[in-house]
């Protein structure tokens, strides 16, 4: 059976995830938790940059 990278518990199925821009195989609990955190971290730096003025891009 595969393994989680993150959790390292066995699954049937793993699901592969870009995070970071990296590719990672995941659970399908984790994928959808490094999903969320990415989603939050992108919301977030798009508030402080239009709190700050920022109009470029990264």
């Amino acid at each position: 059976m595969p393994t989680c990278k993150e959790c390292d518990s066995e699954v049937d199925q793993l699901v592969s995830v870009k995070v970071d821009g990296k590719a990672k195989k995941l659970c399908e609990d984790c994928a959808d938790r490094a999903r969320e955190t990415a989603e939050i971290a992108e919301a977030s730096e798009g508030a402080v940059q239009q709190m700050m003025g920022f109009k470029g891009r990264r």
